[in-house]
Protein backbone atom coordinates (compact mmCIF):
# COMPACT_ATOMS: atom_id res chain seq x y z
CA UNK A 1 0.00 0.00 0.00
CA UNK A 2 0.95 3.51 -0.75
CA UNK A 3 0.91 5.89 2.04
CA UNK A 4 1.23 9.63 1.31
CA UNK A 5 1.70 10.92 4.49
CA UNK A 6 -0.23 14.29 6.00
CA UNK A 7 1.96 16.39 8.46
CA UNK A 8 1.82 19.50 10.24
CA UNK A 9 -1.61 19.60 11.51
CA UNK A 10 -3.30 22.89 13.21
CA UNK A 11 -5.61 21.63 16.48
CA UNK A 12 -8.14 23.91 16.94
CA UNK A 13 -10.52 22.77 19.73
CA UNK A 14 -14.38 22.21 19.70
CA UNK A 15 -16.63 22.09 22.41
CA UNK A 16 -19.23 19.61 20.80
CA UNK A 17 -19.46 16.42 18.93
CA UNK A 18 -18.98 16.62 15.64
CA UNK A 19 -21.99 14.67 13.13
CA UNK A 20 -21.53 16.34 9.53
CA UNK A 21 -20.10 18.91 7.80
CA UNK A 22 -20.13 20.17 3.87
CA UNK A 23 -18.46 22.98 2.28
CA UNK A 24 -21.16 25.29 1.19
CA UNK A 25 -21.18 26.77 -2.48
CA UNK A 26 -18.98 30.20 -2.30
CA UNK A 27 -21.12 33.35 -1.34
CA UNK A 28 -18.87 35.66 -2.63
CA UNK A 29 -15.73 34.65 -4.81
CA UNK A 30 -13.01 35.16 -1.84
CA UNK A 31 -15.14 34.00 1.17
CA UNK A 32 -15.00 30.24 2.00
CA UNK A 33 -17.75 28.50 4.45
CA UNK A 34 -18.25 25.02 5.98
CA UNK A 35 -21.91 23.99 7.63
CA UNK A 36 -21.83 21.94 10.30
CA UNK A 37 -23.54 20.07 12.48
CA UNK A 38 -23.09 19.62 15.69
CA UNK A 39 -24.07 17.50 19.08
CA UNK A 40 -23.36 18.57 22.74
CA UNK A 41 -23.70 15.42 24.92
CA UNK A 42 -23.83 17.21 28.14
CA UNK A 43 -27.24 19.26 27.33
CA UNK A 44 -28.35 17.09 24.11
CA UNK A 45 -28.40 20.39 22.29
CA UNK A 46 -27.98 20.27 18.30
CA UNK A 47 -27.16 22.67 16.10
CA UNK A 48 -26.48 23.77 12.36
CA UNK A 49 -23.61 26.43 11.79
CA UNK A 50 -21.96 28.69 8.94
CA UNK A 51 -18.58 29.00 9.64
CA UNK A 52 -16.06 31.17 8.05
CA UNK A 53 -13.03 29.24 6.92
CA UNK A 54 -9.72 31.10 6.34
CA UNK A 55 -6.83 28.54 5.40
CA UNK A 56 -3.99 30.89 6.54
CA UNK A 57 -0.97 29.75 8.31
CA UNK A 58 -3.38 29.79 11.57
CA UNK A 59 -6.36 28.76 10.06
CA UNK A 60 -9.50 29.19 11.90
CA UNK A 61 -13.48 28.23 11.70
CA UNK A 62 -15.55 30.96 13.08
CA UNK A 63 -19.39 31.00 13.50
CA UNK A 64 -21.40 33.26 11.50
CA UNK A 65 -24.81 31.83 12.04
CA UNK A 66 -26.87 28.92 13.58
CA UNK A 67 -29.97 26.82 13.69
CA UNK A 68 -31.55 24.48 16.20
CA UNK A 69 -33.16 21.36 14.18
CA UNK A 70 -35.92 19.55 15.85
CA UNK A 71 -33.52 16.72 16.79
CA UNK A 72 -29.71 15.40 16.19
CA UNK A 73 -28.81 15.40 12.75
CA UNK A 74 -28.41 12.07 10.67
CA UNK A 75 -27.57 13.83 7.01
CA UNK A 76 -26.27 16.95 5.99
CA UNK A 77 -26.37 17.86 2.25
CA UNK A 78 -25.76 21.83 0.03
CA UNK A 79 -25.99 22.52 -3.27
CA UNK A 80 -26.99 25.95 -5.33
CA UNK A 81 -29.91 26.75 -6.00
CA UNK A 82 -30.21 30.39 -8.85
CA UNK A 83 -26.65 31.15 -7.55
CA UNK A 84 -27.80 31.31 -3.74
CA UNK A 85 -26.39 28.52 -1.85
CA UNK A 86 -28.93 26.08 -0.14
CA UNK A 87 -28.70 23.24 2.49
CA UNK A 88 -30.56 20.04 3.55
CA UNK A 89 -30.82 18.47 6.60
CA UNK A 90 -32.43 15.00 8.04
CA UNK A 91 -32.42 14.24 11.61
CA UNK A 92 -32.88 11.04 13.73
CA UNK A 93 -36.50 11.75 14.44
CA UNK A 94 -37.71 11.98 11.64
CA UNK A 95 -38.03 15.67 10.10
CA UNK A 96 -35.99 17.37 6.53
CA UNK A 97 -35.00 20.77 6.86
CA UNK A 98 -34.18 23.15 4.16
CA UNK A 99 -32.09 26.23 4.92
CA UNK A 100 -31.86 28.75 2.98
CA UNK A 101 -28.50 31.13 3.98
CA UNK A 102 -28.50 34.99 3.21
CA UNK A 103 -25.41 35.47 0.34
CA UNK A 104 -24.81 38.58 1.94
CA UNK A 105 -24.09 37.54 5.42
CA UNK A 106 -24.25 34.15 5.98
CA UNK A 107 -27.22 34.68 8.18
CA UNK A 108 -29.92 31.70 7.62
CA UNK A 109 -32.47 33.70 5.76
CA UNK A 110 -35.24 30.94 5.74
CA UNK A 111 -36.01 27.82 7.57
CA UNK A 112 -38.48 25.51 6.43
CA UNK A 113 -39.39 21.87 8.10
CA UNK A 114 -41.18 19.68 4.85
CA UNK A 115 -43.66 19.05 5.57
CA UNK A 116 -44.02 20.45 9.54
CA UNK A 117 -44.74 16.65 10.46
CA UNK A 118 -42.23 13.62 10.53
CA UNK A 119 -41.66 12.27 6.95
CA UNK A 120 -40.62 8.61 8.75
CA UNK A 121 -41.27 6.32 11.20
CA UNK A 122 -37.55 6.39 12.43
CA UNK A 123 -34.94 8.47 11.51
CA UNK A 124 -33.92 9.77 8.06
CA UNK A 125 -30.54 7.86 7.24
CA UNK A 126 -29.89 9.46 3.75
CA UNK A 127 -30.24 12.54 1.32
CA UNK A 128 -29.33 14.39 -1.28
CA UNK A 129 -29.99 17.34 -3.29
CA UNK A 130 -30.03 18.59 -6.52
CA UNK A 131 -27.19 19.90 -8.41
CA UNK A 132 -29.15 22.95 -8.99
CA UNK A 133 -30.71 22.67 -5.74
CA UNK A 134 -34.61 21.64 -7.16
CA UNK A 135 -35.30 18.40 -5.22
CA UNK A 136 -34.40 16.46 -2.41
CA UNK A 137 -34.54 12.49 -2.62
CA UNK A 138 -34.46 11.12 1.38
CA UNK A 139 -34.51 7.27 2.52
CA UNK A 140 -35.36 5.99 5.79
CA UNK A 141 -34.64 3.06 8.29
CA UNK A 142 -38.58 2.37 7.41
CA UNK A 143 -38.41 1.90 3.98
CA UNK A 144 -39.69 4.71 2.83
CA UNK A 145 -38.63 7.08 -0.31
CA UNK A 146 -39.56 10.59 -0.63
CA UNK A 147 -39.19 13.30 -2.69
CA UNK A 148 -38.78 17.06 -2.34
CA UNK A 149 -39.38 19.96 -5.04
CA UNK A 150 -37.86 23.07 -4.17
CA UNK A 151 -39.49 25.46 -5.73
CA UNK A 152 -39.83 29.39 -6.33
CA UNK A 153 -43.61 29.52 -5.25
CA UNK A 154 -42.31 26.51 -2.06
CA UNK A 155 -41.88 22.87 -1.40
CA UNK A 156 -43.99 20.15 -2.67
CA UNK A 157 -43.19 16.80 -0.90
CA UNK A 158 -44.54 13.38 -2.51
CA UNK A 159 -43.94 9.57 -1.45
CA UNK A 160 -42.16 7.68 -4.19
CA UNK A 161 -42.21 4.46 -2.18
CA UNK A 162 -43.02 2.38 1.10
CA UNK A 163 -41.58 -0.89 1.43
CA UNK A 164 -43.40 -1.38 4.69
CA UNK A 165 -40.38 -2.20 6.36
CA UNK A 166 -38.86 -4.94 4.25
CA UNK A 167 -36.08 -2.60 2.71
CA UNK A 168 -34.00 -0.34 4.74
CA UNK A 169 -32.75 1.85 3.24
CA UNK A 170 -28.98 4.09 4.31
CA UNK A 171 -28.05 6.04 1.60
CA UNK A 172 -29.09 8.03 -1.61
CA UNK A 173 -27.69 9.83 -4.45
CA UNK A 174 -28.84 11.26 -7.22
CA UNK A 175 -27.62 10.77 -10.70
CA UNK A 176 -29.65 12.89 -12.75
CA UNK A 177 -32.53 14.87 -12.71
CA UNK A 178 -34.85 11.84 -13.27
CA UNK A 179 -32.54 9.19 -11.61
CA UNK A 180 -31.06 8.49 -8.48
CA UNK A 181 -29.15 5.50 -6.31
CA UNK A 182 -30.34 4.12 -3.15
CA UNK A 183 -28.34 2.11 -0.43
CA UNK A 184 -28.91 -0.13 2.29
CA UNK A 185 -29.23 -3.15 4.07
CA UNK A 186 -27.65 -6.33 2.72
CA UNK A 187 -24.92 -4.51 0.56
CA UNK A 188 -27.70 -3.43 -1.27
CA UNK A 189 -28.09 -0.98 -4.14
CA UNK A 190 -30.86 0.15 -6.02
CA UNK A 191 -31.70 2.40 -9.07
CA UNK A 192 -34.79 4.65 -9.60
CA UNK A 193 -36.00 6.43 -12.58
CA UNK A 194 -38.96 8.96 -11.67
CA UNK A 195 -40.39 8.07 -15.45
CA UNK A 196 -41.20 4.67 -14.78
CA UNK A 197 -42.77 5.04 -10.94
CA UNK A 198 -43.53 2.08 -8.82
CA UNK A 199 -40.56 1.06 -7.57
CA UNK A 200 -36.67 0.67 -8.10
CA UNK A 201 -35.78 -0.06 -11.94
CA UNK A 202 -32.82 -2.18 -11.26
CA UNK A 203 -30.82 -3.41 -8.21
CA UNK A 204 -27.85 -4.93 -7.23
CA UNK A 205 -27.17 -7.23 -3.70
CA UNK A 206 -23.59 -7.68 -3.31
CA UNK A 207 -22.82 -11.00 -2.70
CA UNK A 208 -19.24 -11.77 -2.89
CA UNK A 209 -18.76 -13.07 0.50
CA UNK A 210 -21.40 -14.98 2.63
CA UNK A 211 -20.60 -12.19 5.21
CA UNK A 212 -20.33 -9.28 3.19
CA UNK A 213 -23.96 -9.77 1.83
CA UNK A 214 -25.50 -9.18 5.14
CA UNK A 215 -23.52 -5.46 5.45
CA UNK A 216 -24.81 -2.25 4.94
CA UNK A 217 -24.10 0.74 2.37
CA UNK A 218 -23.57 3.75 4.21
CA UNK A 219 -22.64 6.18 1.86
CA UNK A 220 -23.06 5.95 -2.16
CA UNK A 221 -21.61 9.17 -4.96
CA UNK A 222 -22.48 9.31 -8.52
CA UNK A 223 -19.90 11.55 -10.74
CA UNK A 224 -21.51 13.86 -13.73
CA UNK A 225 -19.11 12.11 -16.15
CA UNK A 226 -20.02 8.35 -15.30
CA UNK A 227 -24.03 8.95 -14.38
CA UNK A 228 -24.73 5.11 -15.02
CA UNK A 229 -22.06 4.21 -12.57
CA UNK A 230 -22.17 4.81 -8.48
CA UNK A 231 -19.41 4.19 -6.12
CA UNK A 232 -20.33 2.42 -2.66
CA UNK A 233 -19.22 2.11 0.82
CA UNK A 234 -19.85 -0.31 4.16
CA UNK A 235 -19.39 -2.88 6.15
CA UNK A 236 -16.63 -4.69 6.49
CA UNK A 237 -14.65 -2.51 4.36
CA UNK A 238 -16.29 -3.05 1.46
CA UNK A 239 -15.92 -0.22 -1.15
CA UNK A 240 -17.22 -1.28 -4.90
CA UNK A 241 -18.41 0.57 -8.08
CA UNK A 242 -21.42 -0.74 -9.96
CA UNK A 243 -23.04 0.08 -13.36
CA UNK A 244 -25.96 -0.11 -13.42
CA UNK A 245 -26.04 -1.32 -17.28
CA UNK A 246 -24.51 -4.26 -15.81
CA UNK A 247 -26.57 -5.01 -13.28
CA UNK A 248 -25.52 -8.00 -12.44
CA UNK A 249 -21.66 -7.32 -11.91
CA UNK A 250 -19.64 -5.39 -9.50
CA UNK A 251 -15.95 -3.88 -9.65
CA UNK A 252 -14.61 -4.33 -5.66
CA UNK A 253 -12.09 -2.11 -4.94
CA UNK A 254 -11.41 -2.85 -1.56
CA UNK A 255 -12.97 -5.53 0.86
CA UNK A 256 -13.91 -8.84 0.78
CA UNK A 257 -13.72 -10.35 -2.20
CA UNK A 258 -13.35 -13.87 -3.26
CA UNK A 259 -10.67 -12.49 -5.65
CA UNK A 260 -6.78 -12.96 -4.29
CA UNK A 261 -5.97 -9.72 -5.98
CA UNK A 262 -8.44 -7.28 -4.48
CA UNK A 263 -6.69 -5.48 -1.34
CA UNK A 264 -8.43 -5.49 1.78
CA UNK A 265 -7.36 -1.82 3.37
CA UNK A 266 -9.98 -1.73 6.25
CA UNK A 267 -11.70 -4.58 8.05
CA UNK A 268 -14.60 -2.23 9.67
CA UNK A 269 -17.31 0.22 8.47
CA UNK A 270 -16.29 2.77 5.30
CA UNK A 271 -18.30 5.73 6.50
CA UNK A 272 -18.07 7.76 3.26
CA UNK A 273 -16.83 7.65 -0.41
CA UNK A 274 -16.30 10.83 -2.75
CA UNK A 275 -15.05 10.89 -6.20
CA UNK A 276 -11.76 12.29 -5.57
CA UNK A 277 -11.43 15.35 -8.07
CA UNK A 278 -8.53 16.54 -7.17
CA UNK A 279 -6.16 15.03 -10.11
CA UNK A 280 -3.12 15.32 -11.47
CA UNK A 281 -2.49 15.07 -14.78
CA UNK A 282 -0.94 11.92 -14.96
CA UNK A 283 -4.20 10.34 -13.61
CA UNK A 284 -6.33 11.95 -15.94
CA UNK A 285 -4.32 10.80 -18.80
CA UNK A 286 -4.56 6.84 -17.36
CA UNK A 287 -8.13 7.14 -17.03
CA UNK A 288 -10.21 5.36 -19.64
CA UNK A 289 -13.89 6.10 -20.64
CA UNK A 290 -15.36 2.88 -18.57
CA UNK A 291 -13.30 2.93 -15.71
CA UNK A 292 -13.40 3.59 -11.98
CA UNK A 293 -12.59 7.14 -11.27
CA UNK A 294 -9.91 7.43 -8.46
CA UNK A 295 -12.42 7.20 -4.94
CA UNK A 296 -11.83 8.73 -1.36
CA UNK A 297 -13.42 7.05 1.37
CA UNK A 298 -12.89 7.25 5.25
CA UNK A 299 -13.18 4.17 7.90
CA UNK A 300 -14.32 3.26 11.43
CA UNK A 301 -10.72 2.42 12.12
CA UNK A 302 -9.33 6.00 11.58
CA UNK A 303 -8.16 5.61 7.23
CA UNK A 304 -8.29 8.14 5.37
CA UNK A 305 -7.28 7.18 1.59
CA UNK A 306 -7.24 7.36 -1.77
CA UNK A 307 -8.45 3.88 -3.88
CA UNK A 308 -7.45 3.83 -7.70
CA UNK A 309 -8.88 0.91 -10.21
CA UNK A 310 -6.22 -1.66 -10.22
CA UNK A 311 -3.42 0.24 -8.54
CA UNK A 312 -2.44 -0.32 -4.59
CA UNK A 313 -4.24 1.92 -2.54
CA UNK A 314 -2.96 5.68 -1.31
CA UNK A 315 -3.07 6.07 2.52
CA UNK A 316 -3.72 9.48 3.68
CA UNK A 317 -4.06 9.21 7.04
CA UNK A 318 -4.13 6.35 9.71
CA UNK A 319 -5.65 7.62 13.05
CA UNK A 320 -6.30 5.22 16.25
CA UNK A 321 -9.70 6.78 15.91
CA UNK A 322 -13.18 6.36 13.86
CA UNK A 323 -12.97 9.19 10.80
CA UNK A 324 -16.39 9.27 10.22
CA UNK A 325 -17.05 12.08 7.22
CA UNK A 326 -15.06 14.15 5.05
CA UNK A 327 -15.65 16.53 2.14
CA UNK A 328 -13.86 17.82 -0.95
CA UNK A 329 -13.79 21.37 -1.48
CA UNK A 330 -16.03 21.29 -4.97
CA UNK A 331 -14.84 24.86 -6.33
CA UNK A 332 -11.72 23.95 -5.32
CA UNK A 333 -10.89 20.42 -4.82
CA UNK A 334 -7.28 20.89 -4.14
CA UNK A 335 -8.83 21.91 -0.68
CA UNK A 336 -9.91 18.28 1.24
CA UNK A 337 -12.29 18.60 4.98
CA UNK A 338 -13.00 15.81 6.75
CA UNK A 339 -14.32 14.87 10.19
CA UNK A 340 -12.39 12.28 12.91
CA UNK A 341 -13.87 11.53 15.97
CA UNK A 342 -11.98 10.16 18.92
CA UNK A 343 -12.69 11.47 22.30
CA UNK A 344 -12.67 14.74 22.65
CA UNK A 345 -13.77 17.29 19.81
CA UNK A 346 -11.39 19.67 17.87
CA UNK A 347 -10.63 21.06 14.62
CA UNK A 348 -7.42 20.01 12.77
CA UNK A 349 -5.98 21.76 9.30
CA UNK A 350 -3.29 20.47 7.39
CA UNK A 351 -1.07 22.37 4.67
CA UNK A 352 0.24 19.68 2.05
CA UNK A 353 -3.25 19.87 0.15
CA UNK A 354 -5.20 22.51 2.38
CA UNK A 355 -6.82 19.80 3.95
CA UNK A 356 -9.46 21.06 6.64
CA UNK A 357 -10.38 18.35 9.20
CA UNK A 358 -12.75 18.41 12.16
CA UNK A 359 -11.18 15.98 14.60
CA UNK A 360 -11.90 14.64 18.13
CA UNK A 361 -8.88 14.90 19.86
CA UNK A 362 -7.45 11.76 22.25
CA UNK A 363 -5.85 12.76 25.52
CA UNK A 364 -5.75 16.54 24.28
CA UNK A 365 -2.77 16.02 22.27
Amino acid sequence: MATETLKQFTRLPQSTYIDALRFLPPLSALDRYVVVASFNSDSDETSIGIHALTSTDTPTLTLQSSFTPSSRTSSLKVAQKSLNPIIAASTVAGFLHILFPNPIDASFESKVPVPEKRLYLGSITGLDLQENGSACVSVGEDGRVNLISVGDSGLDYRQIFDSKGLVSYTAAQWASPFEFATGGLGNLLQWWDQRRPGGPVTQFKGNWANVASSGIVHSIDIHPSRKHTCVAGGSYGSVFAWDVRRPHQSIVLSGIDNSETTTCLSESDVWEVQYDTFMSASDHAKLSTTGVLPVMICSEDGILAVLKQGEEPTELLAENCAINCFDIDQQNPSFRMGVYCFIDEGVAYNDRYGVIGLFSMANGS
